[in-house]
């Protein structure tokens, strides 16, 4: 088990992000949080195996239908132990 810090650019606020993210996260057993930063991206801290976590960066690059990604950016992160997936409001990191 692995623990990511995700970031997200481009046009990735206003267009269901955030939930779409946490429907594949749940989908794919991946624990964590995913929120909007002040600056326009989307930051997501996510926790599980190779393959759910591979396949939630696949999914990052692409977003849901209206996003535009720019760039994503993935480094490993120090585990938490995250019970579930939340959607937050807004975090700074």
């Amino acid at each position: 088990m692995k623990h990511w810090n995700i970031s997200v650019r481009g046009k990735v606020q206003g267009v269901y992000f955030r939930l779409t993210t946490k429907a594949v996260a749940d989908q794919l057993g991946v624990k964590g949080f995913v929120s909007n930063l002040p600056d326009g991206s989307v930051y997501i801290e996510a926790e599980g195996d190779d393959f759910a976590l591979a396949s939630l960066l696949e999914f990052c690059e692409e977003g849901p239908e209206r996003a535009e990604v720019a760039e994503v950016s993935a480094t490993d992160g120090e585990w938490k132990g995250f019970r579930n997936f939340e959607v937050l409001k807004k975090v700074s990191h």
